[in-house]
């Protein structure tokens, strides 16, 4: 087994070659109280720092997906310094001027793309915080559908935007105000709030893990939608 030698909060350690940066941590003796989430790469709690030997330049990444490399030094984060605005999300006005009310710094962007470079899930963060400043609420929406919450981006910015609450609160206001009604998802809570799937709960409930685990990869799942394809010009 090859071994590299990584640091950790500054004190040096010889871990197996390929593993993640937070199974290497583990090797090395650290136990996750907090900071850890899935473990698999999409709940964005394991928000990562570090150098490499011989760069100045600081990474940032999440500690489940990034394999460990020979003198690596790493730091972890208990949280992501950003503060979130406050607001009750039903008495808040979908229009242009919403999200650059509740995060005026946004306007403190200088177009660095630090922001988009630091993102696990390679959004281009930039480029929904420009769309925020403009007040284009669903394109804001649309861009930062897939963001996690790490915060790495608001790490890296020099400008000091939370850009990953931006993009939450864009979202939301998209899904409250922008998004058209979803009648079958209506008629499915009035069939809840009726108690039609009260016996059908009670059944599930009852069942051992083992079970619900076998009915759930045994489900069926609607296939996806195949997009048209494009036709060339004439």
């Amino acid at each position: 087994m090859k071994m590299v030698k990584i640091y950790i909060m500054g004190k040096e350690y010889q871990v197996p070659e390929g593993l993640t940066i937070m199974k290497a941590m583990e090797y090395a003796g650290y136990r996750y109280i907090r900071g850890a989430g899935c473990r698999a790469g999409f709940c964005g709690a394991c928000a990562t720092v570090f150098r490499k030997e011989g760069e100045y330049k600081l990474h940032a990444d999440l500690a489940c997906q990034t394999t460990v490399e020979d003198g690596m030094y790493l730091v972890q984060l208990p949280f992501t310094p950003a503060n979130k605005a406050v607001y009750d999300i039903n008495k808040v006005k979908a229009d242009d001027k919403a999200l650059v009310n509740f995060y005026p710094e946004i306007a403190r962007c200088v177009s660095c793309n630090t922001c988009t470079k630091a993102c696990p899930q390679e959004l281009e963060v930039m480029d929904y915080i420009q769309a925020s400043l403009r007040g284009d609420i669903q394109g804001a929406a649309d861009l930062s559908f897939d963001c996690i919450q790490c915060g790495l981006c608001a790490m890296r910015c020099p400008a000091e935007i939370a850009h990953y609450h931006v993009g939450q609160l864009a979202r939301r206001l998209a899904g409250k105000y922008l998004a058209p009604p979803a009648p079958d998802l209506a008629k499915r809570v009035k069939e809840i709030e009726k108690g039609v799937f009260d016996k059908e709960v009670k059944k599930l409930m009852g069942m051992s893990i083992n079970r619900l685990r076998k009915l759930y990869n045994e489900r069926d799942i609607e296939p996806e939608e195949e997009e048209e394809p494009k036709r060339e010009a004439d």
